[in-house]
C-alpha cells in the first residue's frame, strides 16, 4: 500500500499564507472598497501559486487549501466576482495541480452547518459550500472534496443526524458529490459517522485525533476497513494529529508535531487492508511537522520512500 502525505495552507518553509483577509467592518470604512479587495485576492493567489510550486519541486502530492483565499466571498452584503477577473490565474494554479498530480481539498469552517436548526445558517451554509465547489470547478479540479461535520447536536444525536440527512438531500448533486464527512472530537464518534455515510453514500474521513478524544471506548480496528470502503473515486483520506498533551484541557488542541511512533502504530494497524492512503497531518508546524515526521519514519522503520513524502507500507 502506498501512503501519501500532506499538509494544510501554511507552508512554514516559505513563510507564507494565502489567507489575508479584511474583516467586514474595515471593509466598510475603506474608501476604495473593490481596489482593497482586488489586491488581497490578487496577494493570496500569487501565494497559493508559489506554495504549490514549493510544493512540487518537493514532491508533496497532497494540500488543504485556504477557506479564507477570497475575503467576505461568502458576506450577503458584499457582492462582487472572484471569478472571472481572475480566471487566468486560477486555471494557471489548477493546471499545476494537475499536471502534477497533487491531491487538493478544502474545510469549511465551523459557520458550516448542514444540519442546523437555524434558517439563516443553513442559508449561508449553502454559500459556503457553493463558494468552495467554485473554487475548486474555476481551477478544474476533477476529484473535488470538501470535508464537513455532521455538525449540531440540538435535540439530541439521532434528530441532529435525521437533520442533516434531510438537508443533504436537498442539496444540489453537484454538491452532494463533493462532500466527505469527518468525525468530531465532542459528539459525533466514529460509529455515528460511518453509519451516517453508509445511509447517504458519501465517503467518510477518519480523524484519528478526534476519535482519540471522542471513542466511547469502540475498537477502531473494527471500523478501518468500513471507513477506507465508502471511497469509491479516489484513495481515503485521513487526519492525523497528535494532542498537545494529555491533560483534559488540551487534548483536543493540536500539537505543533507528529508524535512518530504514535504514528506507526496506526500504520501498522491499517497495513493489511492494502488501501492506498492519503493522510493529512493537521500539525501546527505544518510542512515543518511532515519532514520531521518522514525523518523519523526513515530512521525507525524500513519504509520504503517513493520520494520525498511518500512510502510503501508492507
Amino acid at each position: 500500500m502506498i501512503i501519501r502525505l500532506g499538509y494544510v495552507s501554511i507552508s512554514k518553509c516559505l513563510d507564507e499564507t494565502c489567507s489575508h483577509t479584511i474583516s467586514y467592518t474595515n471593509y466598510l470604512k475603506e474608501e476604495n472598497k473593490q481596489d482593497k479587495l482586488n489586491n488581497i485576492i490578487l496577494k493570496n493567489l500569487k501565494t497559493l501559486e508559489n506554495i504549490i510550486d514549493y510544493n512540487i519541486k518537493n514532491n508533496i502530492h497532497f494540500y488543504r487549501i485556504s477557506s479564507n483565499l477570497i475575503p467576505l466571498a461568502t458576506k450577503k452584503d458584499v457582492i462582487f466576482d472572484y471569478l472571472t477577473p481572475y480566471k487566468r490565474i486560477y486555471e494557471n494554479i489548477g493546471k499545476k495541480i494537475n499536471n502534477h498530480n497533487i491531491r487538493v481539498d478544502f474545510h469549511p469552517d465551523e459557520f458550516c452547518v448542514i444540519n442546523s436548526v437555524k434558517k439563516e445558517v443553513l442559508e449561508n451554509t449553502f454559500e459556503i459550500l457553493k463558494y468552495h465547489y467554485n473554487l475548486l470547478d474555476i481551477m478544474q479540479i476533477k476529484n473535488k472534496v470538501l470535508i464537513v461535520h455532521i455538525g449540531s447536536n440540538v435535540f439530541g444525536k439521532e434528530k441532529s443526524i435525521t437533520r442533516f440527512i434531510n438537508t443533504f438531500n436537498k442539496l444540489p448533486k453537484y454538491i452532494k458529490e463533493c462532500l466527505a464527512i469527518e468525525n468530531d472530537d465532542k459528539i459525533f464518534n466514529i460509529k455515528d459517522t460511518i453509519e451516517l455515510c453508509e445511509k447517504i453514500n458519501c465517503p467518510m474521513v477518519l480523524d484519528y485525533h478526534h476519535h482519540i478524544c471522542n471513542n466511547d471506548n469502540l475498537d477502531i480496528i473494527q471500523y478501518y476497513e468500513r471507513i477506507f470502503n465508502t471511497w469509491k473515486k479516489i484513495n481515503p483520506k485521513i487526519h492525523f494529529s497528535s494532542p498537545k498533551n494529555q491533560t483534559k484541557k488540551d487534548i483536543r488542541s493540536h500539537h505543533d508535531y507528529i508524535n512518530v511512533d504514535d504514528f506507526i502504530i496506526f500504520l501498522e494497524q491499517i497495513k493489511h487492508l492494502n488501501y492506498n492512503i492519503d493522510i493529512m497531518l493537521e500539525a501546527k508546524a505544518k510542512d515543518d511537522a511532515l519532514f520531521r515526521l518522514i525523518r523519523s519514519l526513515k530512521y525507525k522503520t524500513d519504509y520504503n520512500f517513493i520520494d520525498n513524502t511518500s512510502f510503501i507500507l508492507k
